[in-house]
């Protein structure tokens, strides 16, 4: 279970980063869509992922320091 957290955490922080960095090299570009997407949301789709993953891995840290005590 802990590997498997471990792993959706670290690929959901991956997918957010470029989600993010996919955004802001279009936004910079001076465009606002993306395929009929708002850059914006783009953006904020990124930064929930990376939320998600940085939970799953925080979720994962607190559960091996139980299993410790």
């Amino acid at each position: 279970m802990e590997t498997t957290l471990l792993w959706i955490g670290r690929l959901a922080g991956l997918l957010g980063m470029i989600a993010c960095l996919i955004a802001v090299g279009i936004r910079l570009t001076g465009a606002y869509w993306i395929g009929g997407l708002q850059a914006g949301t783009l953006f904020l789709a990124g930064v929930a992922a990376m939320t998600f993953g940085c939970l799953a891995l925080l979720l994962v840290l607190t559960t091996h320091m139980h299993g410790h005590e």
